[in-house]
């Protein structure tokens, strides 16, 4: 295990914040990675890293990060309808899901374009289109940061909620995901597939003209969720970021009706708790009603067309970034008495 000293993270993490690290190793096997946790005590705190989609760096960071890059997919287990996948925790996600999708499993293609790698998604429990990680994880397998002990979670020990889990919790600082087994169906038919969030039904209806709807692969709605990403979302390799900034807010259904005598066309959607007291309200509309969208202040931003992304337009720093959050933050709850959830982590 080799340790790099004083270097800068700006290659590790989406929003191209040029900060440093006391000190950062690459964890490429499990050997690799117990020896990486032996160091731990040399070091005053830890992070660890996988591609950086998820984090915002405000300072340099005094202490050892741990870059996870462990690789590899693997068939664990097969019949007729199902296939087991293990992932490795450094393989990049999209990557995951392309391979999956080439193989004609189904299950995670609309997650199709989220940043980040495979050890992260469970932590976020990364959604997209009507879809969960949540939905497919059958196992992760990982190591506790204090004493090296190997362990493994089923998917209900994961505690699975809304862009939450165990890993957040509980194990929140104490446990490092190695790998993680999906469960995909093989070969879906139009049935199985998730068409009717947003705008997919009809980007596929636009991209397929002459294949009926019951005829619809998982390849084409990996298609169509990529296209309608790429039209709302910035590539981080051109203009820094990390995805959506804030959690959609979860709300007793009151303050939706108190939010509809001002503005009558607020969209709701069912909350995922399964309780009809409680609904979600889109961050990105409540940032947009507050006139944020495609604001800029210095060298941050939020993003011209989706106003839950915030943006680095070239040399941000992490604190202009976060100060932009919470400008962002205590006008919404002024306006409409919510408040908005970071989804990114902030160091």
């Amino acid at each position: 295990m080799e340790i790099l000293y004083d270097t800068s993270l700006r290659p590790y993490n989406t929003f191209g914040i040029d900060v440093r690290a006391q000190a950062l190793t690459h964890v490429r096997s499990h050997q690799e990675l117990l020896e990486a946790l032996d160091h731990l005590c040399a070091f005053d705190q830890h992070i660890i890293l996988g591609s950086g989609s998820n984090v915002l760096f405000t300072k340099d960071f005094a202490g050892l990060v741990l870059h996870i890059a462990l690789k590899g997919m693997t068939i664990v287990a097969e019949d007729d309808v199902f296939v087991e996948l293990e992932v490795g925790a450094g393989e990049l996600w999209d990557d995951v899901v392309r391979y999956c999708v080439e193989q004609q499993w189904g299950g995670i293609e609309n997650l199709s374009l989220i940043p980040g790698t495979m050890g992260a998604a469970p932590v976020q429990n990364i959604g997209a289109y009507g879809v969960e990680l949540k939905d497919v994880i059958v196992r992760v397998r990982g190591v506790m940061r204090q004493t090296g002990e190997h362990h493994t979670l089923s998917g209900a020990e994961c505690a699975f909620g809304y862009r939450d889990s165990i890993f957040k919790r509980a194990l929140s600082n104490r446990f490092v995901i190695s790998s993680v087994t999906l469960r995909l169906r093989k070969q879906p038919t139009a049935q199985h597939l998730h068409t009717e969030y947003g705008a997919i039904k009809q980007t596929l209806a636009e991209l397929f003209p002459e294949t009926s709807p019951t005829a619809w692969t998982a390849a084409n709605v990996r298609e169509a969720v990529c296209a309608i990403r790429r039209s709302k979302l910035p590539d981080p390799k051109v203009l820094g970021n990390a995805g959506s900034f804030f959690k959609n807010p979860v709300v007793p259904r009151w303050i939706l009706e108190r939010i509809q005598n001002q503005v009558p066309a607020v969209p709701a959607f069912a909350a995922t708790n399964g309780r009809t007291d409680y609904v979600k309200i889109p961050a990105g509309w409540l940032i947009e009603q507050c006139g944020w969208k495609g604001k800029r202040v210095g060298n941050a931003g939020v993003h011209a067309l989706q106003a839950l992304v915030l943006v680095n337009y070239g040399e941000a720093t992490g604190s202009e970034v976060f100060s932009l959050a919470q400008d962002i933050q205590r006008s919404v709850e002024e306006r409409f008495g919510i408040h908005l959830d970071m989804e990114v982590n902030i160091v």
